[in-house]
């Protein structure tokens, strides 16, 4: 079973249709030529996605820190050498710097621009490391084909996620607040839900909350900070994964220099499969 994906806004249906085909390095290349600048999810089924954070080298060993220390919200798949943007263990022919639907970029903490490609920062300096990080969208798949609607697929939407008031374990200049992604859920296949995703704790695992949103801080469901609201039908229980925008959270109440993120849904598609990251 494949819940129906919607074309995203603004994307050309024969891009839309290609993507829906490719492979993951045939959609990277896509993603690559500045065709397709739109959320991720629900693309190669099957295949791990993931977050990134790039930062100065003089930030990067804290995250590295934070990132042990919050495996839950950070599950690191590759960081890369000083001033490397090919990936070299979660995918072949990867352009870290260009295989991104679209970047956001941080200066001191705020943002200042969100763009399709970041060569240009990769050239204008030779600091600078990735953090490739596991994605939630990863063991989508799996929830569908075990029946589980993705409502922010069939609904054409990025996925909603929170900026929660639980606090993250802090490491050297590096603290926030943790990001969860929330995906309603029919009562009685919640069970089936932490189960599957569980299964899978190097894409963020089992969920971090279940129910009344309030518990962990958020104050209105119908308003994320990052992505879409979707609808909660009757009978359905709100459920909330750890979320690998929380680098980004990091970023705004630690205030970095400089930093990089990807604009949150627009993932990288890697030639990891869900399967491998099980244990």
């Amino acid at each position: 079973m494949q819940d129906k994906l919607l074309k995203p806004e603004g994307v050309d249906q024969d891009v839309w249709e290609r993507m829906l085909a490719a492979s993951p390095v045939e959609a990277r290349k896509i993603i690559r030529k500045g065709e397709f600048a739109a959320p991720t999810s629900g693309l190669c089924p099957g295949y791990a996605q993931a977050n990134l954070i790039i930062l100065p080298k003089e930030d990067a060993f804290d995250f590295l820190l934070f990132a042990q220390r919050n495996p839950k919200s950070c599950p690191l798949l590759e960081v890369t050498d000083v001033g490397e943007r090919m990936a070299k263990i979660c995918a072949r022919d990867c352009d870290i710097a260009t295989d991104f639907p679209r970047y956001r970029i941080y200066e001191n903490g705020e943002l200042v621009k969100e763009v399709t490609d970041v060569s240009e920062y990769f050239e204008q300096r030779d600091d600078l490391v990735s953090f490739v990080i596991g994605c939630s969208f990863s063991f989508e798949s799996e929830l569908i084909e075990a029946g589980i609607e993705m409502r922010h697929n069939t609904m054409g939407r990025n996925v909603p996620m929170y900026l929660t008031g639980v606090e993250c374990v802090p490491a050297g200049s590096m603290s926030g607040n943790m990001v969860m992604s929330m995906r309603p859920i029919p009562y009685d296949q919640i069970v089936k839900a932490v189960q599957i995703s569980g299964a899978i704790p190097k894409v963020h695992g089992a969920p971090m909350h279940i129910g009344d949103p309030s518990v962990i801080g958020v104050k209105d469901i119908d308003k994320p900070e990052f992505g879409d609201p979707v609808d909660i039908y009757p009978g359905e229980v709100p459920v909330f994964w750890a979320c690998g925008v929380t680098p980004q959270s990091v970023v705004m109440q630690s205030r970095p220099a400089f930093a990089i993120t990807h604009a949150p849904g627009h993932m990288l598609i890697t030639d990891t499969k869900n399967v491998d990251l099980k244990g």
